[in-house]
């Protein structure tokens, strides 16, 4: 699998997203991609108490702890490289977490509108 150029939706170089917990489609702390990734793990988004359980409700549960697969499970607070698709469903259904625009992979544009992504913008840390 070969990575995508590392550019974000702002044109820059991809930023980091998450090495605690290790997120991305390549585990590898960013919100890179390929052809391969078919879910679009493109959104870095910032976890919340509401968009947690919302995942859980709709059939994705990231809260609860996995250690078969190395996953700590998920709690507010916590970035991660989300699905772009499951960023677009929750805004849809009023429940879309903060988003880190820098570490937001461009291909997440073939799903979400910048316009959207926008609205959704978190204070850079």
């Amino acid at each position: 699998m070969q990575k995508l150029d590392s550019i974000n939706v702002l044109g820059g170089v991809l930023a980091p997203c998450s090495r605690d917990p290790l997120t991305g489609f390549f585990r590898d702390g960013a919100c890179n991609t390929c052809i391969e990734d078919q879910g679009s793990h493109t959104v870095c988004a910032v976890m919340t108490a509401e968009f947690l359980a919302y995942s859980k409700y709709v059939g994705n549960d990231l809260s609860t702890p996995r250690p078969e697969f190395n996953f700590p499970g998920l709690k507010p607070g916590d970035n991660w490289c989300l699905c772009a698709a499951r960023f677009l469903q929750a805004h849809d259904e009023g429940c879309a977490p903060k988003v880190h625009l820098e570490a937001t992979h461009q291909r997440a544009l073939d799903i979400v509108p910048i316009v959207i992504l926008r609205q959704y913008a978190a204070q850079p840390d």
